[in-house]
């Protein structure tokens, strides 16, 4: 009897959840039809849901993050991927609650609080009343946090934890250098490299000194009135560089010791990809990185990569934990309403908002 009480159980949870997905065939989002600036930008009421595959969770948006990839992605960055697939759904970051989960979906449950980021790669985004993950994509929402500061916190934060976690490996005790250590992702990177015990440096502009130091850091070095070589003293294990190009690169590695890490956040795939076509510009994105590689492991005795966010369940849980604790967050300057995001990617775009805006979803 208990057994069948199980799974007659089991068979209307099903049915409840199947109930879950029927009631919302379609919502609003922001659609990019065609690239271009902001007002390219069209927030339709009429946008269907699709059905949810067994590990997919569909999340009833409360806050989404704005992300410099979401200015880029509009602006036609990735478009050898994503121009056959237009129009398409930007946004990466999410915070929300749990409205229906698929078949084989286990750690999750409707009606809990999560948030969590898309891969960079994602066709359907964010910027929705409903957005669609993968069950290793989300977590719990620290319960600490609102949705507006939650929201702010997972795509930065992946994206550093790749570098440093999965790339590196820091431990205590290792020097880390942040370049560019003002904005999301080298702001998380130095949280998540403190936390860890690293000794940490960084540059940055003169607005975001203070704020760097109370992070934790040991030198904040204001790139616009010191000189990063003279200013820095001794030699790093690992240098994360969130600005790329040849200056910063130059730096970067001649601040690394013997058998350190060099990675930087701007890779040339996506680039050459969308210059050349994937057939052809994935393969020559593939030969530099491999010369790069060969070069410095000769010249310099170190390791050379280009780092990218990526789903890590492992590390957004501990992103959360630290999160929870206090120790882990992303300043929010501004919000906007869903309906002003074309207001909000302009303001983004000219600059108007230096720090974190994000997009509340009614």
């Amino acid at each position: 009897m208990m057994f069948r009480s199980a799974a007659i159980g089991r068979i209307l949870s099903g049915l409840d959840r199947s109930r879950s997905l029927s009631t919302i065939a379609s919502c609003r989002a922001v659609l990019v039809p065609r690239f271009g600036r902001p007002d390219v930008l069209e927030v339709r009421s009429d946008v269907s849901v699709p059905d949810l595959k067994p590990k997919e969770v569909l999340v009833r948006s409360r806050a989404v993050a704005i992300n410099p990839l979401d200015l880029r992605m509009r602006e036609g960055y990735g478009r050898s991927i994503f121009e056959p697939l237009l129009p398409i759904i930007i946004g990466r970051d999410v915070s929300g609650e749990v409205a229906a989960v698929g078949s084989s979906v286990s750690s999750l449950k409707v009606d809990q609080e999560v948030f969590g980021a898309l891969h960079p790669t994602a066709v359907r985004g964010t910027y929705t009343d409903y957005a669609i993950l993968s069950e290793d994509e989300l977590t719990v929402k620290p319960s600490t946090l609102s949705h507006v500061e939650a929201s702010a916190i997972p795509f930065p934060a992946l994206t550093a934890w790749r570098a440093l976690h999965s790339t590196v490996r820091i431990t205590d005790g290792d020097r880390v250098l942040i370049i560019g250590g003002g904005g999301a992702v080298g702001f998380t990177a130095i949280q998540l490299a403190v936390a860890v015990g690293c000794k940490v440096a960084t540059t940055c502009g003169p607005k975001s000194v203070d704020r760097l130091l109370s992070a934790g850091v040991e030198q904040a070095v204001d790139y616009t009135s010191e000189d990063i070589e003279l200013a820095i003293k001794g030699r790093f294990d690992a240098v994360l560089d969130t600005i790329g190009g040849p200056e910063t690169e130059r730096i970067g590695v001649n601040l690394l010791k013997k058998g350190g890490y060099y990675m930087t956040l701007q890779g040339e795939a996506a680039s050459l990809a969308d210059k050349y076509g994937l057939a052809v510009g994935l393969p020559a994105a593939t030969a530099i990185l491999l010369k790069k590689q060969c070069q410095y492991r000769y010249s310099h005795g170190i390791e050379y990569s280009w780092t990218f966010m990526r789903a890590d369940m492992e590390g957004l849980q501990e992103i959360r934990r630290l999160a929870e604790a206090g120790k882990l967050h992303v300043p929010v300057e501004k919000t906007f309403p869903l309906s002003q995001v074309k207001e909000a990617h302009e303001a983004k775009e000219k600059r108007q908002i230096p720090g974190k805006v994000v997009l509340e979803v009614d």
